[in-house]
């Protein structure tokens, strides 16, 4: 099930994982497993990848990359095939993409012997790729009538959704806006006028695509592979320039 109706669908270069995530999601339709209990799954995978990398291990957490990227896709099919949208569900899985990328990246510094403030900064860069690429998301989704579990701007707590409590979702929010905050007001800031825009185009969202974290993933896992992982913190470095001229084209050409 799609977060988009058909007609602003467009090629998330990102979301190589669906299709597996689906398999997944319907495998668990009639069981008592919930989104939150896949969103664990991925976690742990995302915990093997690290051990890994930290092992030199490097095929093993390419492996285990692109498994958590499967299974990140996983726990919203599941939901939406369940009928159980949750605010609580929804920031867990974006506080555990933070932690586990801050993870990656220490755990890339520990065996290149990187600077810590290269990889500081790469973790900047990859936060705010990922936080630009959702933040235009949101906004297509919010424009054309699709999925409204994500909201353009974080700025309140959410009423609970039915199954949920309200204390539960006050508390992943806060948790959420401390750890997401500062890079959704940089984004906002840098592009205020977006939510304005008619619907994004199929091609801009493609582009901007290689920004989602499935993509992000899928980089450190090729880079992985051919055991090319002292690359890894300088190409994010180097995407993140991107950011400028992904904002720039929004400005310009699709007003």
């Amino acid at each position: 099930m799609s977060k988009l109706p058909p007609k602003h669908q467009f090629l998330d270069l990102s979301d190589y994982g669906r299709s597996g995530g689906k398999w997944i999601a319907h495998s668990l339709k009639e069981t008592s497993f919930t989104p939150i209990h896949v969103t664990l799954l991925f976690v742990l995978s995302g915990m093997i990848a690290i051990y890994a990398i930290l092992n030199g291990h490097y095929v093993t957490a390419a492996f285990f990359l692109i498994l958590k990227s499967v299974i990140d896709a996983a726990d919203g099919e599941l939901a939406r095939l369940k009928k159980t949208p949750s605010y609580v569900g929804r920031y867990l899985d974006s506080v555990s993409d933070l932690l586990l990328n801050m993870m990656f990246l220490l755990a890339i510094m520990y065996v290149t012997q990187a600077s810590l403030l290269w990889t500081v900064l790469a973790f900047v860069g990859l936060q705010l790729q990922g936080t630009l690429y959702n933040f235009y998301y949101v906004i297509l989704r919010n424009s054309v009538d699709g999925d409204l579990t994500s909201r353009v701007r974080e700025n309140s707590v959410p009423v609970a959704l039915k199954g949920e409590s309200q204390s539960t979702v006050t508390f992943f929010y806060h948790l959420y806006k401390s750890l997401y905050g500062v890079f959704d007001f940089v984004i906002y800031r840098l592009d205020s006028s977006a939510r304005k825009c008619e619907p994004f185009p199929s091609w801009f969202m493609t582009l901007l695509s290689v920004y989602g974290l499935g993509f992000q993933l899928l980089i450190m896992a090729v880079l992985l592979l051919f055991g090319w992982v002292h690359l890894i913190i300088p190409t994010l470095l180097g995407m993140s320039v991107l950011i400028f001229a992904f904002i720039g084209i929004r400005k310009v050409f699709l007003k």
